[in-house]
């Protein structure tokens, strides 16, 4: 049976196809996490203070988390703000953090290391990787500061990873989106393309209709942290998303009938 051929499966025109629609959802606390479930996420992305872009959680608030959803919960793993070039003790952080969301019942962990001159550090991230397993593993929007995306695909490839979240190398995912779907036709099978940076309700669908890229990672970060009112905010906010995805999905392209 070809890869296209199921339900949620749809092939376009060029006779590419994608194979899958997913909405994740970064959050911050239990509130975000629980918004973000009962307005029709698919996972959640935990980490912890936003403003510099995300670190790890602490490991009260992911059994936190893990005890409140029931949808997948990926970690993240960066043991600081600022650059992705990391020193031996913070690698050995970043696997002592890996372990501890692998213990803890984590579905994922979303990690990227680059070298100074901005390339992929292939054999770190491929440790990294392997020691996660099984989980799920995303090479994080530390892509978007390599040189040379096209050929730091091949080397996120070659590291293992399952998953790439990038926002094509641009400050948002509009800007970046040629690149974005070019960088899904080069991974084709290899490798899921999730698009993520600027995601909001009035560039979602647009997005995912002209890149042929379902996978979207979102903050909803305007309503992060704020009391119930500002939960139930961000809770239509992801019923919205998930609605105009799900919806841009089916209107791309025709089901195909199953042989």
């Amino acid at each position: 049976m070809d890869r296209c051929e199921s339900m949620n499966r749809r092939r376009f025109a060029d006779g590419s196809c994608i194979t899958n629609v997913l909405l994740e959802v970064c959050a911050t606390s239990v509130s975000t996490a629980r918004a973000a479930e009962r307005g029709g996420a698919d996972r959640i992305e935990l980490c912890a203070n936003l403003a510099v872009g995300g670190i790890t959680p602490d490991p009260a608030l992911l059994a936190s988390v893990l005890r409140a959803v029931s949808i997948p919960v990926h970690v993240l793993i960066r043991p600081r703000a600022g650059d992705f070039v990391y020193t031996a003790a913070e690698f050995d952080c970043m696997c002592r953090q890996i372990e501890a969301a692998r213990s803890a019942g984590a579905a994922g962990v979303a990690m990227g290391i680059l070298l100074p001159d901005g390339q992929i550090d292939v054999p770190r991230t491929r440790a990294l990787a392997q020691l996660a397993r099984p989980l799920h593993v995303t090479f994080h929007r530390a892509f978007d500061e390599t040189p040379h995306p096209f050929d730091g695909l091949e080397d996120v490839i070659r590291s293992g990873a399952d998953t790439l979240l990038t926002s094509g190398g641009a400050p948002d995912i509009v800007r970046g989106s040629a690149a974005i779907a070019r960088l899904r036709e080069q991974a084709g099978p290899r490798l899921q393309i999730m698009a993520g940076g600027g995601l909001n309700l009035g560039n979602l669908a647009g997005f995912a209709r002209t890149t042929g890229v379902f996978c979207l990672h979102g903050s909803f970060r305007r309503d992060s942290g704020l009391p119930r009112r500002g939960a139930d905010r961000a809770e239509q906010r992801v019923r919205e998303a998930a609605q105009l995805l799900r919806t841009a999905f089916f209107e791309a392209a025709e089901p195909q009938p199953v042989v």
